[in-house]
């Protein structure tokens, strides 16, 4: 099997792909861009918004920069490069496999793998089962159909995806992505870390995340801000992950940032969280207290039907809002957006 260890958020995991699938040699100008976003480079990028067309989500920008042994069963992990270190005792493994076992099948047939939860708020959509304390995901495809089977153990330390016949490497790596994404906040819950949904720029030297319901704004406020406040940059457009390290918050650029590809291996002291709503006016106040936990709560990634690790997530969440200043912003999507909350968390 080829493996490779990524460091993301301070914390180590590792993918081995079963033949036939292989990792993908990178052109000339995908290379160099990997060596600029793991050096912490700025990269000339800006945050894609609601409605805009979707970019490439990794590295490779056009079809001419693809490698010339460029097949189905080449997953393209340009985005993860930034963040690949040396080997060493891994958090997690996932192993991508040539196919799916015939005990799933006969599980779900025979009633002992049960369906005990479907996410279906907004893609990627999957159904989540139980069987035998481990947890199988059934991942849905754009077009409806079944794409593949994540198998996580129960501790979550290892972890089996299993492509469906017929989708090729574009898909099944978008899937492989999300099971990332799944088991990165598994493992690391329980160390202070949070998966967020915000989009974070810098500013002086300190970062300012943005949060919000899905179709809010934050990619468009970050677009304001690098618009309008003079020395900005963007560290990540839809997952960045924070850490409470030595009583000081961290935000971390991370593999996942939606649409945009902005894979930027950082680490940034945060200034301030920032709860976003569309509003007829521009207008900015602090939150304490349960207010502020409540505008952070919902833009952490969970695993609902784990208390263990929900617990884990909403102390984190706690002391988040305990620490690091929370403000709410009505904002319209204009620059004076950009320079009230600027004005209304640095001053």
């Amino acid at each position: 099997m080829m493996t490779r260890t990524y460091r993301v958020g301070g914390h180590v995991f590792a993918v081995r792909l079963e033949e036939p699938w292989q990792f993908m040699q990178y052109t000339a100008p995908v290379a160099d861009r990997i060596r600029r976003a793991a050096a912490g480079e700025e990269l000339p990028i800006v945050p894609t918004r609601a409605g805009d067309d979707v970019p490439a989500r990794t590295f490779v920008q056009k079809r001419e920069e693809l490698p010339a042994d460029m097949n189905r069963t080449t997953l393209d992990f340009s985005q993860y490069e930034p963040f690949l270190c040396e080997p060493q005792d891994p958090l997690f493994w996932l192993t991508v496999r040539a196919q799916e076992p015939a005990w799933i099948a006969a599980g779900k047939a025979d009633g002992s793998i049960k369906l005990i939860m479907s996410v279906d708020e907004r893609p990627p959509y999957y159904y989540i089962y139980e069987h035998e304390g481990a947890t199988l995901y059934e991942f849905d495809s754009a077009q409806g159909k079944i794409a593949g089977t994540l198998w996580v153990s129960a501790d979550a330390s290892e972890a089996e995806y299993y492509p469906k016949p017929g989708f090729g490497a574009y898909t099944t790596m978008f899937q492989v992505s999300t099971a990332l994404m799944i088991l990165y906040t598994y493992n690391t819950a329980r160390h202070g870390t949070l998966l967020m949904h915000a989009s974070v720029v810098r500013h002086k030297g300190l970062a300012n995340l943005f949060l919000g319901v899905s179709g809010t704004g934050k990619s468009t406020h970050s677009r304001l801000w690098l618009g309008a406040v003079e020395g900005c940059d963007l560290v990540n457009d839809d997952n960045p992950v924070l850490r409470l390290e030595d009583g000081r918050l961290m935000v971390y650029g991370t593999p996942w940032s939606g649409k945009t590809p902005c894979y930027r291996n950082l680490c940034v002291p945060v200034r301030a969280l920032v709860r976003l709503d569309q509003a007829s006016r521009n207008e900015i106040k602090r939150l304490a207290g349960l207010q502020a936990y409540a505008s952070i709560l919902p833009a952490a990634s969970g695993i609902r039907w784990n208390r263990t690790i929900m617990d884990a997530i909403t102390g984190t969440v706690e002391q988040v809002a305990m620490h690091t200043p929370c403000f709410h912003l009505d904002c319209l999507p204009d620059s004076d957006a950009a320079l009230v909350c600027r004005a209304g968390i640095e001053d």
